[in-house]
């Protein structure tokens, strides 16, 4: 079906990849921890989004922990490929689900082979290094000891590109310093746009900004503008939302994730909706640049 290359395409590091992907955080159990209630239907989302043109996964082994790469294994592999599976290190689970941080070299070597043993790789295409100096968001603070660790590993053949999540202005530039850079994944939808100025930076120099929470994540957009702009298109409030992000600059790769096929199919549809001047407009002003 394709859907899915109706957003077009932008390139992570030299892989090609359509902007509308897939994020495999929800086919985990609650609070991404655990298994999923059903783990056929885990398993057919995954295989329903590649039927669409999806060739772009975003994971993690502490998704879980293990889970999620193993049904993703289970599911696709061998892989087709024209594939792309990107994974984040750098946080650990604890027993009680906590998120916590686990970015020295011991430990973000132990998950780049964990990542690799339980989706069945031998050399991961991009790894995101995961900053957890707060677990609660971006704050700063030295990486350089980490982004060695990881451009060693990179070194050794066992990653391709390397990526930032989570990550400061500051942090970008040293990281830059370290190692090539291909992504930065950090929260930004219509209502969070402190990154409004980094987006067009990286744009402006060829790297793909990837946002997490494109639809608000555990809280869900709500806005009245949101909505009155949807009814306008005949489309949801959420596709709507992924709509003008896939707008707001081309180099924006989108990870919408869900377990189910049906709001799969839902997400994937607004890769074909364009947005009129007006409406744009509209939505910017929901929530303006910091």
């Amino acid at each position: 079906m394709n859907q899915a290359k109706h957003a077009g395409h932008y390139r992570i590091g030299d892989l090609n990849v359509t902007r509308m992907g897939y994020g495999a955080m929800q086919l985990s159990g609650p609070h991404v921890f655990g298994p999923p209630k059903d783990r056929q239907q885990a398993i057919a989302v995954l295989r329903a989004a590649l039927d669409m043109g999806v060739d772009h996964i975003d994971t993690s082994d502490f998704y879980g922990p293990h889970i999620t790469n193993q049904i993703i294994r289970d599911a696709l592999h061998p892989y087709r490929d024209d594939l792309t599976i990107v994974t984040k290190i750098g946080a650990r689970r604890g027993a009680d689900a906590s998120w916590q941080s686990a970015m020295s070299p011991a430990e973000l070597e132990s998950a780049v082979y964990d990542n690799l043993r339980n989706l069945g790789l031998e050399v991961m295409d991009v790894v995101n290094l995961r900053l957890m100096f707060d677990v609660a968001g971006p704050a700063e603070g030295d990486l350089e000891e980490s982004l060695t660790a990881l451009a060693e590993l990179k070194r050794k053949g066992l990653v391709r590109h390397i990526g930032l999540s989570n990550a400061t202005v500051k942090q970008i530039a040293q990281a830059k310093t370290i190692t090539d850079i291909v992504c930065v994944q950090n929260q930004y939808n219509l209502a969070h746009r402190d990154d409004d100025a980094l987006v067009a930076q990286l744009a402006s120099e060829g790297i793909a900004y990837v946002p997490f929470f494109p639809l608000g994540g555990f809280s869900p957009l709500q806005s009245s503008t949101l909505e009155r702009v949807a009814a306008e298109c005949g489309a949801t409030p959420l596709q709507t939302a992924l709509a003008w992000l896939l707008q707001r600059s081309p180099n924006i790769l989108l990870i919408p994730g869900t377990s189910s096929v049906a709001h799969l199919q839902q997400n994937i549809a607004a890769a074909a909706m364009k947005l009129s001047p007006e409406a744009v407009a509209a939505l910017d002003g929901i929530g303006p640049p910091a």
